[in-house]
């Protein structure tokens, strides 16, 4: 197992559950507690509680919140891409960047229970080919211009700071310190739940008898005896010669 996926299973974060229902909350809203530093894109969090939240589920590149544990205080707003899971988390979960010894942890995706699919961060260009170097990984990277952002974009979805974070020129910086494009390193859009399929039409099947079709007879058939036909034939004869005979003998 990679120091990474020991991080993200092991001490550095306590997650305590929400009272609400995971998979009711439209937001995803969870809380983290970290018993030691840990780096998210632009900041270091120190030891401490702090909630992370969605603040808009719809779009193709997710914006994630982070707040103190009250909710009283924005700590930044960050730019996700999808990352991806066999098997969904039952818990909340982060995975970590490959770190240098005594340097603080920089959190890489974010997964919710029961989702596949979680939020991978993105980090400045500068600081994501650091960390790609690092982790022997590929990172996600935005030009470093936006990291201002981070820090300055309020809690309004609608503002300004944080459509220009939507919009933003993401890449992807691989180990040898190349840049490409984050499409060729990362599913950068998650596909949405198919619809379940209509169910199956009830199909009835009948059994039909192969049986030949009915022929017409070249004769029709014969539908009484000629006895009756040949003794009316008879008598008629008989009649005839009769009439003949006494018409012979009558005197001339």
């Amino acid at each position: 197992m990679t120091k990474m996926k020991l991080a993200a299973c092991a001490c550095l974060c306590i997650v305590f559950a929400p009272s609400i229902v995971y998979g009711d909350e439209w937001d995803k809203k969870t809380i983290f507690t970290f018993n030691a530093p840990v780096e998210v894109p632009g900041k270091v969090l120190t030891p401490g509680s702090y909630v992370f939240k969605l603040l808009n589920t719809q779009a193709d590149r997710h914006i994630v919140q982070v707040f103190d544990k009250d909710q009283n205080h924005l700590i930044g707003t960050f730019l996700t891409i999808p990352d991806y899971r066999m098997k969904p988390p039952d818990k909340p979960l982060l995975t970590f960047e490959e770190r240098a010894a005594g340097a603080p942890e920089a959190i890489k995706s974010w997964f919710y229970p029961g989702d596949s699919y979680g939020n991978e961060f993105v980090y400045p260009k500068a600081r994501a080919t650091q960390l790609a170097a690092q982790s022997k990984q590929n990172v996600p990277s935005m030009p470093t211009s936006m990291a201002s952002n981070i820090s300055s974009a309020p809690q309004n979805q609608n503002s300004q700071q944080v459509t220009e974070m939507k919009q933003a020129d993401i890449k992807a910086e691989k180990p040898s310190g190349d840049e490409v494009e984050v499409s060729e390193v990362f599913l950068i859009v998650a596909p949405t739940t198919p619809e379940p399929p209509p169910p199956a039409e009830r199909t009835l099947v009948a059994l039909v008898r192969d049986d030949p079709a009915p022929t017409v007879p070249s004769e029709l058939p014969k539908t009484a005896s000629p006895i009756p036909l040949l003794a009316l034939c008879g008598l008629i004869l008989l009649l005839t010669g009769v009439m003949l005979r006494m018409r012979m003998q009558r005197p001339s």
